[in-house]
């Protein structure tokens, strides 16, 4: 039996080989995605973001606790931020959830982020869909907090929660760059702490001119948690699954999931056009670019267009001599 038949047999092992596997890429992978493929868009894969230090991993070791109570299955992808000097992931929040490991319910991975400045690594979309396949009911990605860029995990995930907490230096230090427009639950974590009050009011007053005429459908709720005392876990679950919910009346998550399903192709056919390109160029040409911008020859925008237009008209000659000899 393969791994992808015994993961869809429900072996914990063939589904963390499966993770490896996507994380190393290559034809193996795309041959496995291929075979799970078709058992996969059964899970509720909520994203949790938010900068550093705003307590996202106790919050989601707290999610996963109260979902297990509630009899679903969970997956957890914990994206570490990786090493610059030895490629490695810091496990910490592995580490965090040690407690859950021996809970056969719940499955748990922390993938490196690889470089990756939206905080997701590239694999993760495809360990997503192992965990799919594997039966969790709902799978939490949680990412680096790597700022700015956190905005990535609208384009994998059904419900989004922004994690926000007082005495970060700002008050919407994290709803920055786009971050509360892709909130779908905004939560207060550490409300314990001093300016917590504080923080809660400016994302209150944010979410309510955010609403000219009511033009939302849904409005993110905004929740208080002090994950490392377990409080607000319930709460927060609550509205987890009423965004679901929601999602399934209004006829919004075919919606969302075309929408998922549409971020994915693109990226990946970028990647692909990537890669192919990057293939076709020869080392001494692409140095000579390179030196012709770094000189000011050449501006970066033309020599993009002379690299890229090469490819495009190889591709033709191939398609073309393709032709001739048939």
């Amino acid at each position: 039996m393969d791994l992808v038949d015994r993961l869809l047999a429900g072996d914990r092992r063939a589904a963390a080989k499966l993770v490896t596997a996507m994380e190393d890429g290559g034809l193996s992978a795309r041959e496995a995605i291929a075979a799970l493929y078709p058992h996969t868009g059964r899970a509720h894969i909520v994203g949790v973001t938010g900068s550093p230090g705003t307590g996202k991993s106790t919050l989601v070791y707290e999610l996963a606790k109260e979902f297990r109570g509630r009899g679903k299955t969970v997956g957890i992808i914990a994206v570490d931020p990786t090493s610059p000097f030895s490629g490695g992931a810091l496990l910490g929040d592995r580490i965090r959830m040690q407690k859950l490991s021996t809970d056969a319910g719940i499955f748990i991975r922390s993938m490196a982020s690889r470089g990756q400045l939206g905080g997701l690594a590239r694999a993760t979309g495809d360990a997503i869909k192992v965990l799919d396949a594997f039966g969790r009911d709902l799978i939490m990605v949680e990412t680096v907090g790597a700022g700015q860029s956190e905005v990535e995990i609208a384009s994998a995930a059904h419900t989004v929660i922004v994690v926000d907490a007082p005495g970060l230096g700002d008050d919407i230090q994290a709803i920055k760059a786009g971050l509360f427009e892709i909130a779908d639950i905004l939560v207060v974590n550490k409300a314990d702490r001093d300016g917590a009050d504080k923080t809660y009011l400016t994302l209150q007053m944010m979410l309510e001119m955010d609403e000219p005429g009511g033009a939302r459908d849904w409005r993110p709720p905004l929740l208080k948690t002090i994950a490392l005392q377990g409080e607000g876990a319930t709460v927060l679950a609550d509205a987890v699954e009423e965004h679901l919910a929601h999602l399934r009346e209004s006829g919004h998550l075919a919606t969302r999931t075309r929408r998922l399903a549409e971020e994915e192709l693109r990226r990946i056919v970028g990647q692909e056009l990537l890669d192919r390109l990057f293939g076709q160029v020869n080392g001494d040409r692409w140095h000579s670019l390179a030196g012709k911008v770094a000189e000011r020859q050449l501006d970066p925008y033309t020599a993009a267009d002379t690299l890229v237009d090469s490819f495009f008209h190889g591709l033709t000659a191939e398609e073309t001599g393709k032709g001739c000899r048939s």
